[in-house]
């Protein structure tokens, strides 16, 4: 079904290759073996495992979807819908992955050159944005109403 679709995944990763001049199962290793060492290619690494699961499950969904289609009589049945909006859940989780590796992979995309998302990206917040203090509270409670200890 998604012939020219299924194409985002073979894009994505030729582009993560010559960003990072390796292979993709190079860079995998790489990962593995030193996941602190540059963890916006252990993002990248991630997400395009996540988008590779997510292709994956789409291609499935599709078989099991063509298969029902074709034991059809002319008017679709409910198992079979079902098997439809399995497709719709996988095309959506596949393009919602591809555009994350997308974003890792601009270094201009929106977020990132912004100095709160560095901070919030390096760990360096430390406490709250809004500096809080603990509300006043009075030194005893009044005694008076219902359930009062005298």
């Amino acid at each position: 079904m998604s012939d020219g679709i299924e194409d985002v995944v073979g894009v994505l990763t030729e582009q993560i290759e010559r960003r990072f001049e390796m292979s993709m199962d190079e860079l995998t290793a790489a990962v593995a073996a030193a996941p602190d060492a540059n963890p916006e290619a252990t993002d990248i690494v991630k997400w395009h495992g996540l988008l590779t699961e997510s292709q994956a499950a789409l291609q499935r969904a599709e078989d099991d979807l063509l298969a029902a289609l074709e034991a059809q009589p002319s008017e679709v049945d409910d198992p079979t819908m079902s098997l439809a909006h399995r497709v719709n859940a996988a095309v959506t989780a596949r393009d919602g992955r591809a555009m994350v590796v997308r974003w890792l992979l601009d270094p201009n995309a929106p977020g990132k050159k912004d100095p709160a998302a560095e901070r919030l990206g390096r760990g360096a917040r430390r406490g709250p944005a809004v500096h809080t203090n603990a509300p006043a509270r009075p030194a005893t409670a009044p005694a008076t109403g219902r359930g009062a200890l005298r």
